[in-house]
C-alpha cells in the first residue's frame, strides 16, 4: 500500500481535497466539476457546462474546460488556440510531458479543486509537470509549484524511504528532475543519512540495510550517490562495500568461479555459460554496452585505499572489463591495483579466460579453441600484474612475506595453466622467470609445475625439456622432491644428474653436522645435562642419513652405468662425458673417505664446481 502524506490546510484548499473549489470565470461558464469519467482512451469532466478544450498527453485525450487551466497554468494561458477542424473546441497536444497522462490527470484534479493526494511516488512527477505548465505564485497563491516544493522539502527529504522512492521516480524525468535539483537534493539527503549511520558503527547489520536500497538505482544516480557520500568523508571501506554490492547485483557472472581445466574439462566453466547465455537472453550487444558502462563507471569511483576493496573483487572486475571490452586505460588501472595487492589473491582469481575483443568481448569459442591454437587462460595479463607487483617491491612497498606468498601463488598458477595443451613453452618460461632468484626459498612448487607441463606435452623435444628444467634450482629442492625427480623419466638426464649430485652434497653436509653435533655432546657431557637417550637418538638419525646416502649412491651408480652404455656406442668421447668420469671419481673418493671415518671432505681433483642453476635465454 502506497504511503500518503498531507500538508496543513490552506485558505484555498487542502491536500486531501476535502473542500470543493469553485473557479471564478464569466457567469455563463460558471461550473463545478464533479469527477472524471474514462471512455476508452479519453477522459471527460462530468459537469453541466460542456467542455471546450481537448488536450492530448501521450495516447490519452482529456476533454476539459479552458479557463480552469488558464487560471493556474501560465504555459496554457500564453498559447493562442486555433479552432479545430472538428468544431469540437480547441485542440492542444503536450509533447514530452513529465510524468505522462497519469500526472496530468492529478494536475487537472488540482485545477478543478477535486481531491488530490500527494505521496512520494507522485511528488517528483508533479513537481516537474507543474514547472512545465508554469504553475507559479504569480497566477494564484498556493499554486502547485509551491505546494510540491514544500512537500518535497519538509516531508520527503526528512525520510530515508521516501527519499529513495522519489529518487527512483526521477529515473524517467530527465532532464527536468536534474534541472530542478531534485536528484541532487535526494542524493545529498541519502549521503547525509548514511554518514550518520556509519558514525555509530560498521557492523554488517548496520550497513547492509542501505546497501540493498542504494543498489536498486541505475548507474548514473548511483554514481551521484557515491560522489555525495565521498564528499561527506565517509570511511573508504564502507564506500567499497557499497560498490561491491552494486556490482554483484548489476553485473551477471560477477560471482562465477572460473576454475579452468580443473573439474570441468577443457573449455567448461561457469563464467562462460552464465554470461554468454544471459547475454543472449537480455539483448546481446545492447546489453553488453550497458554492462561496459557500468564497469567503467564503478572503476572510476573505486576508493584508492587498498583496504577498501578486496583483491578478489578487483580481479573479478578485471575479468568483466576484459569480457565486455572496456577501455585499455581502465584495464591497465585494474592491473596496477591488483599488482599492489597480489599477495591476497588465490589461483582461481588469477585464472582469467582468454577473450576475443573483436567479437564484442565474448569469450573465445572453446569448441574451436584447439584449432585456433589459443590458450584458455590469458597469461599476458598475469604477467603484467606480477611486473607491477615487482615494481612496487623494488620501491620498498612490499614486505618480504608478501614476496614469498606471491612466489608460491605464481608456482601454483603455473601448475594450473601447465595443463593447457596450447600453452607455449615460451609463455611458461617467461612467467616462471618473472620473479628474481632469491624470491623462492624452495623450488618444489616450480618443479611440480614443470613436471605437469612435461606430462601435458609428452612430445616436447629434448632440447626444450632441458631449456625448461634450467629454470629451477636443484639446490632448492626438498628431499622428497629430489627422490621424485631421481625416478622421473620425463626429466632430461642432465637434470637428473644435477639433482642427484645436489642431493649428495646436502646429504654429506647433513652427515657431517650430525657427527659434529654428536662429538660436541660427548665432549660437553660433564657440563650439560645431556642424557644417553639423546645421544642414541642422534646416532640413530645419523644411521638413517647413511642409509639414505647409500640408496642415493645406488641410484647414482645405476644412472652412471646407463649413461656409460650409451656413451660406449659413440666413437668420440664428448667433453661432457669426460666431466662425468671426473664427477664419478670424485664421488667415489668422497664416499670411501666417509666410510673409513675420516669425516673430512676431500678437495675435488678435477677442480670442477657442482652444477649450478642456469638461466636460459628466450629463444
Amino acid at each position: 500500500m502506497k504511503k500518503s502524506q498531507t500538508l496543513p490546510q490552506t485558505p484555498e484548499s487542502d491536500y486531501e481535497g476535502t473542500q470543493r473549489q469553485s473557479i471564478v470565470i464569466p457567469s455563463k461558464h460558471i461550473t463545478i466539476a464533479n469527477t472524471f469519467e474514462k471512455k476508452e482512451h479519453s477522459w471527460f469532466i462530468t459537469s453541466h457546462v460542456s467542455t471546450d478544450l481537448t488536450i492530448q498527453v501521450q495516447d490519452v485525450t482529456f476533454n476539459v474546460h479552458k479557463y480552469p487551466l488558464i487560471s493556474k497554468c501560465g504555459y496554457i494561458g500564453r498559447l493562442e488556440f486555433q479552432p479545430s477542424i472538428s468544431n469540437f473546441g480547441y485542440d492542444l497536444k503536450l509533447e514530452s510531458f513529465p510524468g505522462g497522462s497519469e500526472t496530468f490527470e492529478i494536475i487537472l484534479k488540482f485545477c478543478y479543486g477535486l481531491p488530490m493526494d500527494l505521496n512520494p511516488n507522485n511528488i517528483a512527477p508533479l513537481r516537474c509537470a507543474s514547472e512545465f505548465l508554469e504553475m507559479t505564485e504569480d497566477l494564484q497563491d498556493g499554486n502547485l509549484i509551491s505546494k510540491t516544493e514544500a512537500f518535497l522539502t519538509f516531508v520527503v527529504l526528512s525520510s530515508w524511504k521516501d527519499t529513495i522512492t522519489v529518487l527512483k521516480s526521477c529515473e524517467t524525468l530527465s532532464p527536468w528532475a536534474e534541472n530542478l535539483q531534485i536528484v541532487r537534493r535526494c542524493c545529498d539527503s541519502i549521503a547525509w543519512k548514511t554518514s550518520k549511520v556509519n558514525i555509530v558503527g560498521d557492523t554488517d547489520c548496520q550497513e547492509g540495510w542501505w546497501f540493498n536500497e542504494v543498489a536498486t538505482f541505475r548507474i548514473d544516480h548511483f554514481m551521484r550517490i557515491i560522489t555525495a557520500i565521498n564528499a561527506k568523508s565517509t570511511r573508504p571501506e564502507v564506500v567499497g562495500k557499497c560498490i561491491m554490492h552494486y556490482a554483484e547485483r548489476w553485473l551477471p557472472g560477477m560471482n562465477a568461479e572460473f576454475e579452468g581445466l580443473r573439474g570441468y574439462g577443457f573449455g567448461k566453466n561457469d563464467l562462460q555459460f552464465s554470461i554468454l547465455s544471459r547475454s543472449k537472453e537480455e539483448g546481446g550487444y545492447v546489453h553488453s554496452k550497458e554492462q561496459k558502462a557500468i564497469i567503467e563507471s564503478l572503476v572510476s569511483v573505486l576508493p584508492p585505499q587498498n583496504e577498501a576493496i578486496s583483491c578478489k573483487f578487483l580481479l573479478r572486475m578485471l575479468k568483466m572489463a576484459m569480457l565486455y571490452s572496456a577501455s585499455p586505460a581502465l584495464i591497465s588501472e585494474l592491473e596496477k591495483r591488483v599488482g599492489m595487492m597480489l599477495e591476497d589473491a588465490n589461483v582461481n582469481d588469477l585464472l582469467i579466460p582468454s577473450c576475443n575483443n573483436a567479437d564484442q568481448g565474448k569469450l573465445v569459442d572453446t569448441v574451436h579453441l584447439k584449432n585456433a591454437q589459443c590458450t584458455m587462460h590469458d597469461t599476458e595479463v598475469v604477467q603484467r600484474i606480477v611486473e607491477y607487483f615487482l615494481m612496487h617491491a623494488q620501491q620498498g612497498q612490499q614486505q618480504k612475506t608478501a614476496r614469498i606468498n606471491v612466489s608460491k601463488l605464481l608456482d601454483n598458477y603455473l601448475a594450473e595453466i601447465a595443463e593447457d595443451p596450447n600453452l607455449s613453452i615460451t609463455k611458461f618460461q617467461i612467467l616462471a622467470e618473472l620473479l628474481p632468484e632469491n624470491a623462492r626459498t624452495c623450488d618444489d612448487g616450480l618443479y611440480r609445475a614443470i613436471d605437469t607441463y612435461l606430462k601435458t606435452h609428452p612430445s616436447l623435444p629434448e632440447h626444450d625439456r632441458r631449456r625448461l628444467c634450467r629454470i629451477m634450482n636443484c639446490d632448492k629442492l626438498s628431499l622428497d622432491a629430489c627422490m621424485h625427480a631421481a625416478q622421473n623419466d620425463r626429466l632430461p638426464m642432465r637434470t637428473i644428474v644435477q639433482v642427484l649430485f645436489s642431493e649428495q652434497v646436502k646429504m654429506r653436509t647433513a652427515m657431517q653436522e650430525k657427527e659434529s653435533q654428536s662429538g660436541n655432546n660427548s665432549e660437553q657431557e660433564g657440563n650439560h645435562s645431556s642424557t644417553d637417550a639423546e645421544i642414541k637418538n642422534l646416532k640413530a638419525e645419523l644411521e638413517n642419513v647413511k642409509i639414505k646416502m647409500a640408496e642415493l649412491q645406488s641410484d647414482y651408480s645405476e644412472l652412471q652405468q646407463e649413461y656409460e652404455r650409451i656413451g660406449s656406442k659413440q666413437k668420440n668421447v664428448s667433453g661432457w662425458s669426460l666431466g662425468w668420469r671426473k664427477i664419478k671419481n670424485s664421488f667415489h673418493a668422497k664416499v670411501e673417505g666417509n666410510e673409513t671415518g675420516e669425516g673430512q671432505q676431500r678437495p675435488n681433483p678435477a677442480g670442477r664446481r657442482p652444477p649450478s642453476r642456469r638461466r636460459s635465454s628466450m629463444s
